[in-house]
């Protein structure tokens, strides 16, 4: 198997794990990023792969973000590359044709938590903090945070967590829909292995095509993406997994799903 950069990829039936390993707080680095872009885009090539587990290893932290010695020096140059590296690797993993499950099982700072953000669904433990505190030393979140977060949380409390610097628990990010569940300490990867059976269950064509479908909506228009919703349920017409799943459903079986 490939090695990634301080990830570490397994692989159990339908479902990847990665696991964020760069101790003591797993901060992203200029070689790690290339290699959570390179890991997505093998795993897309991997058709019985359906759903995608990211974590911290250990329990204190999922991610700490960058590494804040990188830009000590105000290295112009630096930024750029970095800037880059950090938009490709989150862009990717935004774009996973299957389902992205982060588990934020500590502290998710600065990119750590635009990692999670990229993901498609989010499970924080109840001692996990989550911020952008970026502002505080006179930067700003270039992952997605500027965009992501505020598609989840609304644009105030946004601003609370980027112009304020402000740092929320688990629980304030489960009542403000930064994350969709909260766990004991120690329980969300149990958490996100039992949605990944329920990603399982469905034909992961249809998931591929539903999810491009609802992320599409932070950018065209709802008259654009209902005529792109229409196509899209015609072309499955042209897959195995469309008429699997309707016969599976006639003859009372569970399907078989191909994933083409």
């Amino acid at each position: 198997m490939t090695d990634y950069t301080n990830l570490k990829l397994s692989i159990d039936g339908h479902t990847a794990t990665v696991t964020l390993n760069n101790p003591p707080a797993h901060t992203w680095t200029m070689e790690s990023l290339p290699a959570l872009k390179q890991l997505v885009d093998d795993l897309n090539a991997k058709k019985d792969v359906y759903a995608l587990i990211i974590h911290g290893d250990g329990e204190k932290f999922f991610s700490a973000g960058a590494d804040l010695n990188n830009f000590a020096e105000g290295n112009k140059g630096q930024a750029i590359s970095m800037a880059i590296a950090f938009g490709e690797a989150f862009a990717a993993l935004s774009a996973y044709r299957g389902v992205s499950i982060a588990v934020i099982n500590g502290y998710a700072m600065g990119g750590g938590l635009e990692c999670a953000l990229a993901c498609d669904i989010r499970i924080a433990e109840e001692h996990a903090q989550m911020a952008l505190p970026e502002t505080g030393v006179g930067l700003l979140p270039c992952a997605g945070g500027t965009q992501n977060l505020p598609w989840l949380v609304g644009e105030g409390w946004a601003k609370r967590m980027i112009l304020c610097g402000e740092r929320i628990d688990a629980e304030t990010a489960l009542r403000i829909g930064l994350v969709e569940e909260m766990t004991a300490k120690g329980e969300g990867l149990v958490a996100a292995q039992a949605l990944a059976q329920k990603v399982a269950k469905q034909s992961p064509v249809a998931v591929s095509a539903s999810k491009t479908l609802i992320q599409a909506a932070r950018n065209t228009p709802p008259a654009q993406n209902l005529i792109h919703e229409r196509e899209a349920f015609v072309k499955l017409f042209d897959t195995q997994d469309q008429r699997e799943g309707v016969q599976a459903f006639l003859e009372k079986r569970k399907p078989t799903w191909q994933n083409k």
